[in-house]
């Protein structure tokens, strides 16, 4: 069992930035992938970034590229995500993700990022 929990999203201005935070415990020691998804409403749960725990392989949908990043360095148990030049697209209930070897998938509570224009 893996638990994750995340900061507190926001509301931010179009052009502004922000940073999210997921913290695990539990079983951690078994992930292999962490990263964060996005829902807006109406819409379906889509990837925004994720990074490899054995290689520090980050990859991000491409609509984030460039503005968001997962930076390097942290503990093996965190994935941050720096969201810079924010949209009014980039609304959305932000999920931590966190996949384990043996294929299990966890997520987090979620949290609203709010992008005003």
């Amino acid at each position: 069992q893996v638990e994750l929990v995340e900061s507190e999203g926001g509301l931010v201005q179009a052009g502004g930035s922000l940073r999210l935070g997921c913290t695990a415990s539990g079983r951690i020691l078994e992930t292999n992938l962490m990263g964060w998804y996005r829902q807006a409403p109406g819409k379906q749960r889509e990837l925004v970034a994720t990074i490899s725990i054995s290689d520090g392989n980050i990859n991000y949908a491409d609509s984030v590229k460039g503005r968001f990043t997962i930076p390097r360095g942290s503990p093996k148990n965190t994935v941050d995500l720096q969201m810079n030049s924010l949209k009014p697209e980039d609304t959305a209930v932000y999920y931590c993700n966190a996949r384990q070897n043996d294929g299990r998938i966890y997520w987090g509570q979620g949290t609203q990022v709010t992008v005003s224009s």
